[in-house]
């Protein structure tokens, strides 16, 4: 069986990435052999938005430092990793599906040939508007967040796949998933 393909989603906090690989996974066909790989991350207490592990800071580096994961970075404060066995799925020809982080890209790209990186994006206002609105962090905090969106932001010719996620969630996830069922097809996106 051939190997699957790696999938690294993209995007400023805000964008609805946790939202469409959600809706995604909800959508998504058995023939559609997609695996979300759960996250490792150095968050205090419980956040419903997103199914991870949640480890202390310690904990985290401590992993990290034994090679627990496959893949591992710190954004917004916050440790990330993926551990070896949520990748494992490549190896039974699935598509894998990794909530990334820009700021690792090129090191993704590195490590991973042939990764595939989807770009979720929405525009400044839309950002801005949901960050508030989900209530998790200072004005400060909502605006460095916006400035590293900006500063990260990449030009088209840098993802493979863009899914502008402005309108509804059903439109961005759709999008999606049309867009990956082409790409296991092998036909241009």
């Amino acid at each position: 069986m051939s190997a699957g393909r790696l999938i690294y989603l993209i995007g400023p906090s805000g964008a609805g990435k946790d939202s469409v690989l959600a809706w995604l996974m909800q959508h998504a066909e058995p023939q559609d052999r997609l695996h979300l790989a759960r996250r490792c991350i150095s968050r205090p207490g419980l956040d419903a938005s997103e199914a991870h592990e949640a480890l202390t800071p310690q904990t985290f580096a401590t992993l990290r430092d034994a090679g627990a994961f496959a893949m591992h970075w710190a954004a917004n404060g916050l440790a990330y990793g993926v551990r070896h066995a949520e990748l494992a799925p490549l190896q039974e020809g699935r598509t894998v599906l990794v909530n990334g982080s820009r700021g690792w890209l090129d090191e993704a790209r590195r490590n991973f040939p042939g990764l595939i990186v989807v770009q979720i994006k929405a525009s400044p206002e839309v950002l801005a508007q949901r960050l508030q609105q989900r209530g998790r962090e200072t004005p400060d905090r909502i605006a460095a967040r916006l400035e590293r969106a900006r500063r990260l932001d990449l030009a088209p010719h840098e993802v493979d796949i863009s899914i502008v996620n402005d309108t509804t969630l059903d439109a961005a996830g759709a999008e999606l998933l049309r867009r990956l069922r082409l790409l296991a097809r092998g036909l241009a996106q």
